[in-house]
C-alpha cells in the first residue's frame, strides 16, 4: 500500500549544503548602521554574535557547506522531513489548485527552530562558549534553543515576552526539562529590564525588549553568548535546509509551484522555505509568487523601509529593513512569534524590490483560527499559531483558484504544531467542554 500524500527523502538525502541568497540578490544588501551618535554598534558585533556565524553573515559564497557534526546533530532531529500534499484540503475546497505543505513540525520541539539552533549551539561550543542567551516570542525558539543547548553540554537562558509566558506554562516546563532558566521579559535579571519592569511589573513585553535583555546578559558574562532565532542572514542561511529539501520532494511528486507561502514574522521560517525558490526566479527567471502571511498587529513589511535598531534598548547596529518602529506598542496575539516590529534584512529588500507579496490578518485571530480548523478537520495536523497564517493564506490563495478556475501548484511552510497553544485557539474559537449530563 503506498500513500502518495506524502513524499518523503532519504537520510542520504539530506543536503550537505546551505543555500545563501545574497550573491543572487537583485542589488546589494545594505550593511549595518552605527547611529548618528553613541558607541560603534558595528564594531560590538564580534562581542555579540558567534564567530562563525558572524563570518556567515557577511559571506558572499552562494554555497556554505554543512559540517558533519550539525548533519548528524540535523538526523538525529529527524531531518529530512515529509512533504505533504493536502488532497483532502483540496477536496474539501473543491479547488483545481494542488496544495503542498512542508511538515516542519516533525521536530523534538516542535519547530523549525531547530535548525538554527542546532547550528548555533554546535558552533558556540566549538568556540569555547558555557552558555547561551536568547529571547523568545511564541516560546518555540527559547525551546529549540534550550534543546540544542542540552544536546551539546552548554547552559542556557531564555528571556520570554511576558504576555505569552503567562498563557504557555507547559511550554516553560518544556524548556525547564532541558535545563534551561526562563525569565519573563521584561525582568529584573538586567538593568534594562529593571527599568521597565519598575515601570510596570505587568508590562506585555515585546520581541524587541526581550532581544535587549538577552544581548545584556551575554554582554555582561564572558563565558555567555547571544544567540537569535530570526532576521538575520545566517539564520535564514541554517533554515535554508526547508526550502533545498522542498525541492527535491517537489522534483520527485514531478511539480513546480506557482506560489509559495509562508508566515513571516522576523522571517526565519518564511525564508527557510522561500528563499531556495527566490534564488531559482532570480537567476533562472522562473515565474513565482511570493506571499508573506502577517497579522495586523504587527504588519511590519506595510511599515517604513529605513534603517533602525533591531532591539528596543538600542543595543544592536541599525539595519535596513521594513519596520513599525523599534519602540512600537503592539497588542498581544496569540501567534505571538508573528508580533515583531522588523522583517528580515533581505526579505525587505525583496519586498522593495517588487518581489515578495504580503497580506495582513485581523488582530483578533478569528479568521485564521478558523481556517486553521477547516485545515485540521480535513488533513489531521495541528499547526502553531503562527503557521495558522500560512494556512489561512493557502487557503485563500486555493480558493481564488477555484473562483478563477487556475490550476496552480500551491507550497506552503508548517512551521511548527500546535498542540502547546490549544488554550489560544479555544479562547479564540470559543472552544468549551461538553455540558455534563447525569
Amino acid at each position: 500500500m503506498t500513500d502518495d500524500r506524502a513524499i518523503i527523502l532519504k537520510a542520504d538525502e539530506l543536503p550537505d549544503k546551505w543555500y545563501n541568497i545574497l550573491p543572487d540578490l537583485p542589488e546589494p544588501l545594505p550593511p549595518p548602521m552605527d547611529p548618528p551618535e553613541g558607541y560603534s554598534r558595528v564594531g560590538d558585533l564580534p562581542n555579540l554574535l558567534i564567530g562563525e556565524c558572524l563570518k556567515q553573515e557577511m559571506s558572499t559564497e552562494r554555497w556554505i557547506p554543512i559540517p558533519e557534526g550539525i548533519r548528524d546533530l540535523f538526523l538525529a532531529a529527524g531531518r529530512p522531513r515529509p512533504l505533504y500534499r493536502a488532497k483532502k484540503l483540496e477536496e474539501k475546497l473543491g479547488t483545481p489548485a494542488k496544495l503542498f505543505y512542508k511538515s516542519e513540525f516533525y521536530s523534538p520541539t516542535g519547530s523549525h527552530k531547530v535548525n538554527t539552533a542546532l547550528a548555533q549551539a554546535y558552533y558556540a561550543k566549538e568556540q569555547g562558549f558555557e552558555r547561551l542567551t536568547t529571547e523568545t516570542g511564541a516560546g518555540q525558539w527559547g525551546n529549540a534553543l534550550a534543546y540544542a543547548s542540552s544536546l551539546v553540554g552548554l547552559d542556557c537562558t531564555v528571556f520570554w515576552v511576558r504576555a505569552v509566558y503567562r498563557w504557555k506554562p507547559q511550554r516553560l516546563k518544556f524548556m525547564q526539562m532541558f535545563g534551561a532558566d526562563v525569565f519573563a521579559s521584561p525582568s529584573t535579571q538586567t538593568e534594562f529590564g529593571k527599568t521597565l519592569y519598575a515601570e510596570d511589573s505587568n508590562h506585555n513585553g515585546s520581541l524587541g525588549i526581550a532581544i535587549s535583555e538577552g544581548l545584556e546578559d551575554a554582554k555582561n558574562d564572558p563565558k555567555a553568548v547571544y544567540c537569535l532565532g530570526s532576521v538575520l542572514n545566517h539564520v535564514l542561511l541554517h533554515q535554508s535546509i526547508i526550502g533545498l529539501e522542498t525541492m527535491k520532494q517537489m522534483e520527485i511528486a514531478g511539480e513546480y509551484p506557482d506560489t509559495v507561502i509562508s508566515c513571516l514574522g522576523g522571517g526565519s521560517n518564511f525564508g527557510g522555505i522561500a528563499l531556495p525558490w527566490m534564488g531559482e526566479a532570480l537567476t533562472k527567471n522562473k515565474e513565482i509568487q511570493f506571499i508573506a502571511a502577517q497579522s495586523e498587529a504587527a504588519p511590519n513589511l506595510q511599515g517604513e523601509y529605513k534603517d533602525d535598531f533591531a532591539d528596543h534598548a538600542e543595543m544592536t547596529p541599525m539595519l535596513k529593513m521594513y519596520t513599525l518602529g523599534h519602540q512600537v506598542t503592539m497588542v498581544p496575539i496569540y501567534g505571538d512569534g508573528l508580533r515583531y516590529h522588523g522583517s528580515s534584512p533581505i526579505l525587505s529588500l525583496l519586498r522593495n524590490t517588487g518581489h515578495l507579496d504580503a497580506v495582513a490578518y485581523p488582530a483578533d485571530e478569528k479568521y485564521v483560527f478558523e481556517k486553521t480548523r477547516e485545515f485540521v478537520q480535513a488533513e489531521g495536523f495541528l499547526p502553531a499559531p503562527e503557521s495558522a497564517y500560512s494556512v489561512a493564506c493557502a487557503m485563500d490563495e486555493a480558493i481564488k483558484c477555484k473562483e478563477n478556475n487556475e490550476k496552480k501548484t500551491i507550497l506552503f511552510n508548517i512551521s511548527g504544531h500546535g498542540f502547546l497553544d490549544l488554550d489560544g485557539y479555544g479562547e479564540v474559537l470559543g472552544l468549551k467542554p461538553q455540558p455534563e449530563r447525569s
